[in-house]
């Protein structure tokens, strides 16, 4: 349980500091966002994820 907050509060670190940073180009990423059909979006997702758990499988395998 600790490794899945610790997990957690990185990406709100990560999320953060790209909010802090570059708060135009996410506007603009957004509005590109708003554009893509739901089935991209699905597919984008699911495919990060897919990627985010070979990553984990990786280091801690």
């Amino acid at each position: 349980m600790t490794d899945f907050l610790t997990a957690l509060a990185l990406v709100l670190v990560i999320e953060g500091l790209f909010l802090a940073v570059f708060p135009h180009r996410i506007r603009q990423i957004l509005q590109m966002l708003e554009e893509m059909t739901p089935e991209s979006l699905r597919f984008g997702g699911l495919a990060v994820a897919a990627l985010g758990v070979f990553f984990v499988w990786l280091l801690r395998g």
